[in-house]
């Protein structure tokens, strides 16, 4: 089907595109979880703000401790809380949105061996927003994990792609156009002899497009096709779009 625009009239007065981003990423979760061995398995990250610690303090009403329900007749210990030194300074900060599906290998331990991100406007929204995404994805690379990045989002027109390249230094050849705002880019970190490389699959598309299909490579020995347009279509149909 063709991608639909859920940033603007009238699908964005219908729809939270953040609830769609959500359904899209648990649909590709479980496409993903069909095709995988046993050996692997999918978990699905979504996250809408900030993502760091919440300072307790902020929600202490200042209430007497209690140390068990009233009239159980069992004593609980209060919770014991971490002190720590007041910090030196406090620097401002960027958590990006996440709406990610990871795979991880079970054969020696979970270890994270590739990612799926789906882009969000939060994450195009301002340039630090735009370099922290840019830093979780060039982070994965680096480790040796697989990544797939998916654009759709029309209300900003920053290219994540690019500033991830950017990021890493690479020769401008890498980069998508300019006027490129919609795309999916699949990459694949690898050691070919003594060569440490990065295979890239990158994809531009336009609203009224269908969504490509984009290799995730998860081992020498194993990868798998990602049907971006399959779960984009369940996606569509499990929040009555169509």
């Amino acid at each position: 089907m063709p991608i639909l625009d859920h940033f603007h009239p009238p699908l964005s007065i219908r729809r939270n595109w953040d609830s769609f981003h959500t359904t899209w990423t648990v649909c590709l979760g479980d496409a993903l979880t069909a095709l995988l061995p046993e050996t692997y398995l999918v978990e699905v990250q979504t996250q809408v703000g900030a993502a760091g610690e919440i300072d307790v303090a902020t929600f202490d009403e200042g209430g007497p401790a209690k140390n068990g329900a009233a009239g159980s007749g069992v004593a609980v210990m209060p919770p014991q809380t971490s002190v720590f030194p007041a910090p030196t300074m406090t620097m401002p900060a960027v958590f990006p949105e996440g709406f990610e599906v990871r795979i991880f290998s079970t054969k020696a331990g979970p270890r994270l061996v590739a990612a799926i991100e789906l882009i969000s406007p939060g994450n195009k929204d301002r340039p630090e927003s735009r370099r922290a995404f840019a830093a979780k994805c060039a982070s994965y690379l680096y480790q040796g994990i697989s990544l797939i990045i998916v654009d759709i989002v029309t209300e900003r027109s920053a290219n994540l792609h690019n500033e991830t390249m950017r990021l890493m230094q690479t020769e401008q050849r890498f980069e998508l156009p300019a006027d490129v705002n919609l795309y999916a880019v699949a990459y694949r970190p690898v050691r070919r002899e003594q060569r440490e490389e990065i295979d890239l699959w990158p994809v531009r598309f336009e609203i009224g497009d269908r969504l490509p299909t984009l290799p995730l490579i998860l081992s020498w020995e194993t990868s798998i096709q990602v049907d971006l347009e399959a779960a984009y279509l369940d996606a569509c149909k499990r929040r009555r779009l169509l």
